[in-house]
């Protein structure tokens, strides 16, 4: 009898699953959640520094707002051109395109003189951080099949309440330490050193990373033929019978009414995520801390709270295989929490900790949410389906710092603001229920 071929013998070799998921881990989330540290921290770092461009340039809160909406202007405009490139170049190469033009965009924000050049630097932001985080969940999926895919996205959205860590801290300790130094602002400084580490993480990402298990030599051929059979087994639970929930790129994602359903969703998440990541500070603030670095360190306490909340949901979420009443509660407390803010009359201690509720609703159900599209879409759809979703939520993105800033300025609080997001938020709570079913999600344990 002839021997076994190589390929029936590396099949019959038995694969430590967990253990081979744990490496994958190990190998690119550290990676993966430092870069969306970076991310938004460039994002979200004129939370802190608006108060040196109020000194020096008279920006008020309105013009800052608009500079927060102008920022998601641009990444509406190329989120989806931005993706459907990174499926023909691979996620990695994307990547690589996206922190290289936010790094060199950020430290030219230094320069801006007015609120026009401040305007245009904020919208080149958006344009050039356009793609990076429905690229990075896609990503992903080329890695991680859905049962295994919501601990790694709480993993990776960690990067989120950590920026809000390190980036309230560092922020505040660049514009207090260095200001006046060589000539430069203290905001201009800050632009400047938060601006390179991304430039310099490209490269890394570039010889570090590859686009599929295929390509790695870190994986025995065992290994990758099980990583290969537990994604191709995703696909065939997503085609369904009779191949009903097959997409097959933009056309068919757009066409698909669930993939609308869940933009709207996003609407309400995005409205939440601005009120944590752009408004904190200046709710602080407005409570009372006037010192820079003060501010910064009161900032980085919500965030704390958010690390721990998103991590035990997101675990029980991939336990329970349910997705829907995770993210669903959290975004009622959230909303709860933002009501509780607008009456909360200038206690910083109570601000402090309603923030840390809010952060903390706000991670956990923003971790589960976005599970639901990469389960729901199919391999060739995911990058475009999840940038059509996360496009939609900029809409609101985009909106809600406006008005909030047009409301403070005309009523001299935040106070209707956040009572108007909360709103927004218990809407999309409304409609996720309502129009996205638990069969859609059904997931292999």
């Amino acid at each position: 009898m002839a021997d076994p071929s190589p390929a029936v013998e590396q099949s019959a070799v038995p694969v430590d699953r967990p253990a081979t998921y744990r490496s994958i881990a190990l190998r690119i989330m550290p990676l993966l959640v430092i870069c969306y540290v970076v991310s938004f921290i460039d994002r979200t770092n004129i939370g802190i520094a608006q108060e040196g461009l109020k000194r020096d340039l008279g920006f008020g809160t309105a013009v800052y707002g608009l500079g927060v909406t102008v920022f998601f202007v641009g990444f509406i405009l190329f989120e989806v051109p931005s993706n459907a490139l990174m499926a023909r170049i691979g996620a990695r190469k994307s990547l690589v395109r996206i922190m290289a033009s936010w790094g060199v965009v950020t430290v030219a924000t230094m320069f801006v003189q007015d609120e026009y050049t401040f305007y245009v630097a904020r919208f080149l932001l958006g344009v050039a951080e356009a793609g990076f985080f429905p690229g990075a969940l896609f990503y992903l999926s080329r890695w991680f099949p859905s049962a295994r895919r919501t601990r790694m996205t709480a993993i990776f959205f960690i990067g989120v309440p950590v920026s809000g860590i390190a980036g309230s801290v560092i922020s505040g300790g660049i514009m207090h330490g260095l200001g006046g130094v060589g000539g430069l602002a203290d905001w201009q400084w800050l632009f400047l050193v938060e601006g390179i580490p991304p430039i310099l993480l490209a490269l890394v990402v570039l010889f570090w990373l590859a686009d599929e298990p295929e390509q790695v030599g870190w994986l025995t051929p065992a290994q990758k033929a099980a990583v290969r059979a537990d994604l191709d087994a995703d696909q065939r639970l997503k085609g369904g019978a009779g191949g009903t929930r097959t997409h097959a790129g933009l056309r068919e994602a757009l066409s698909d009414p669930k993939v609308w359903i869940l933009g709207l969703c996003a609407c309400g998440a995005y409205t939440l995520a601005n009120a944590v990541s752009f408004w904190a500070p200046r709710i602080i603030a407005d409570a009372g801390v006037g010192d820079v670095l003060d501010l910064g360190l009161f900032s980085a306490v919500p965030p704390l709270a958010g690390i721990v909340a998103m991590l035990i949901v997101g675990r029980h979420s991939d336990r329970t295989l349910e997705r829907r009443w995770h993210a669903a509660t959290a975004w009622i407390v959230a909303a709860l929490a933002m009501f509780a803010i607008s009456f909360s009359h200038g206690s910083v201690f109570a601000v402090v900790v309603l923030l840390a509720v809010l952060a903390a609703a706000h991670y956990s159900g923003l971790t589960v949410f976005y599970s639901i599209p990469s389960i729901y879409l199919s391999d060739r759809a995911a990058a475009t389906g999840i940038a059509v979703v996360t496009s939609m939520g900029s809409f609101a993105a985009a909106a809600s710092p406006s008005l909030l800033g047009f409301i403070q300025s005309a009523t001299g609080s935040l106070a209707l603001g956040l009572q108007i997001s909360g709103g927004i938020v218990l809407l999309a709570v409304v409609v996720l229920l309502v129009g996205v079913r638990a069969a859609d999600l059904k997931e292999k344990k």
